[in-house]
């Protein structure tokens, strides 16, 4: 079994803390531990963050508040864990903030060392993040149309997949966490992220982030977009977007 998301984001960049993940997956049985964290915590990643940082003085401060550390200091804690013997696979990577505008500059960023994975995710609509609560939804879910806003995403979320920039996409129907709906029809969108993901060779997480963080009624991916990325033969990673060590693996019952 494997958790292909677990977050470093709410401790710090030590081998205790990476262990605090292993012995949790150890007791959930998972036997491959894939081990990232978002690329706003890195000062090298902050061009990346220019629009968002634009868009509203707030967003600014949640990006600055978010960056901590050099993504040196994350690399050579990888180097560290590698050279223990552990007791399951373990593998190391990065959550990138896809933005189309910065492809060159993400194509740079990433050939900087040898990450095991690379997981594109789309967390901002034109810049206005849109899971950020109570401030997305005054900025972006009341002022916006909810079909446009579906719309960008997955027109995003298929540039992240064409990009070959990554090896999975994140979370590719979170969108859907507040519960807010568009009025159109999703198969259509669901073969086309299927097909492109086929072609790509890129893998897509049934990830239970929002079942347990925005208590979303569905745990994992839709339904029917499981059923499709199957039948398109797409890859599917169990994920569970665990921020801390006790989410590892949550709710794997309900999907496996």
């Amino acid at each position: 079994m494997i958790d292909g998301h677990t977050h470093l984001e709410n401790g710090l960049l030590t081998k205790e803390y990476v262990h605090q993940f292993i012995d949790a997956a150890l007791k959930k049985g998972i036997n491959h531990l894939c081990i990232l964290d978002h690329t706003h915590r890195f000062y090298e990643f902050k061009d990346l963050y220019d629009q968002v940082c634009s868009f509203d003085v707030r967003q600014k401060k949640w990006v600055e508040s978010k960056q901590k550390n050099s993504i040196q200091e994350y690399y050579s804690l990888i180097q560290e864990i590698k050279k223990e013997k552990l007791p399951i696979k373990v593998s190391f990577g990065l959550e990138v903030c896809f933005s189309p505008s910065h492809i060159d500059f993400l194509k740079e960023k990433l050939n900087e060392f040898p990450y095991d994975f690379l997981v594109g995710a789309i967390h901002s609509i034109n810049g206005a993040i849109y899971d950020l609560h109570e401030l997305s939804k005054e900025i972006l879910w009341t002022k916006k149309d909810v079909d446009e806003i579906y719309k960008q995403y997955f027109d995003c979320l298929i540039q992240a997949i064409d990009s070959k920039l990554f090896t999975q996409i994140a979370h590719p129907d979170v969108i859907k966490m507040y519960e807010i709906y568009p009025h159109y029809d999703l198969k259509d969108t669901y073969i086309k992220i299927a097909q492109h993901a086929c072609q790509a060779q890129v893998a897509l997480e049934d990830n239970t982030g929002a079942s347990y963080r925005y208590h979303h009624p569905e745990v994992g991916l839709n339904p029917l977009f499981r059923q499709i990325l199957q039948e398109h033969h797409v890859k599917l990673i169990s994920c569970s977007d665990a921020h801390y060590p006790e989410d590892v693996a949550r709710n794997f019952e309900r999907i496996i």
